[in-house]
C-alpha cells in the first residue's frame, strides 16, 4: 500500500520524537528521523555526527535527506529537538549552557526550515518548537529563553513573504511551558503533573497539521496550556 504521505522529524529518537513518529506510522505514512540515533520505527534514518559546526551539521543532514528523498517532496518537516540548561549572568556554566541551548534548538530549527525550503511540497507545513516562558523573561534559564525567542523570531521571518519557503506552506510553533516526559517525570517527580502537556496531545496537533486540517494562521505561535490534564492552545496575540 502506498503511503498516505511523507514527514521528516527532526529530533525523531525524542521523547516527543517518538511518539510523533509512531503516531504517523499508526496512519501509514513514510517517516525520516533526524537524530544523533536511529529510531527503529521510522522508515528512514538520518544520523547526526556533526555536533560542533554548524554548517558541518547542515552540510551532513542535507546530503543524508536527499539520499534518501533525491526530487521527492514531504508534506511535512517537524523539529523538535531540543534540550533544557538553567542558569543566569552569573553562573559558571553560563555561555556553555547558551551555547548547548543554541546547538540543541537553533541549529535544528535553521536547518529545519533549509530542509522545508528544498524539500517541502507546497502548501505543507514546516512545524518547530518554542517555549511559552520565553515569551517573558527567563532570568534563571537565560541561555534557554533566549534560544526559544530566536526559534519565535524564526517562525515570523519564515512566514513573512520572499522567506524561501514554498508557495502556501504553513509554519507555525508549539509553545509548550511543560511537556510530560520521561526525564521531568524523573527530575521533577513532586510537581503538579495535571499541568503537563502530554505528548500524544502535540503529536495529533501535528498530524492534524501535516493532513491539512485544523491549521492555525501562518506564522503563529501556539501557547499549549495544560490545566486540570485538559490542554488548550492560545495563539499569542
Amino acid at each position: 500500500m502506498a503511503a498516505a504521505g511523507r514527514v521528516l522529524v527532526y529530533g525523531g529518537k525524542g521523547a516527543l520524537g517518538s511518539i510523533i513518529v509512531n503516531r504517523f506510522k499508526a496512519e501509514n505514512w513514510w517517516v525520516a528521523s533526524i537524530d544523533l540515533f536511529p529510531n527503529e520505527q521510522a522508515d528512514r534514518n538520518i544520523i547526526i555526527t556533526e555536533t560542533e559546526s554548524w554548517t558541518a551539521q547542515e552540510k551532513e543532514v542535507l546530503k543524508g535527506v536527499e539520499g534518501n528523498l533525491g526530487e521527492e517532496k514531504v508534506d511535512a518537516v517537524l523539529c523538535v529537538a531540543g534540550g533544557w540548561a538553567g542558569g543566569n549572568a552569573a553562573s559558571d556554566e553560563f555561555v556553555k549552557n547558551s551555547d548547548l541551548m543554541w546547538k540543541q534548538s537553533v541549529w535544528s530549527s535553521a536547518i529545519a526550515a533549509n530542509i522545508s525550503s528544498k524539500w517541502l511540497k507546497s502548501g505543507g507545513t514546516l512545524a518547530l518548537t518554542g517555549a511559552q516562558a520565553a515569551l517573558e523573561g527567563t532570568p534563571g534559564m537565560i541561555g534557554y529563553g533566549m534560544a526559544k525567542a530566536a526559534v519565535h523570531q524564526l517562525v515570523k521571518s519564515l512566514a513573512s513573504a520572499n522567506s524561501g519557503l514554498p508557495d502556501g506552506s504553513l509554519v507555525a510553533a508549539v509553545l509548550p511551558v511543560t511537556l510530560d516526559t520521561p526525564m521531568n517525570r524523573k527530575f521533577m517527580s513532586n510537581a503538579d503533573m495535571t499541568k503537563w502537556t502530554p505528548l500524544d496531545f502535540v503529536a495529533n496537533l501535528f498530524y492534524e497539521w501535516a493532513k491539512n486540517a485544523g491549521r492555525p494562521a501562518n506564522g503563529s505561535l501556539l501557547q499549549l496550556l495544560t490545566e486540570g490534564g485538559v490542554t488548550s492552545v492560545k495563539p499569542v496575540a
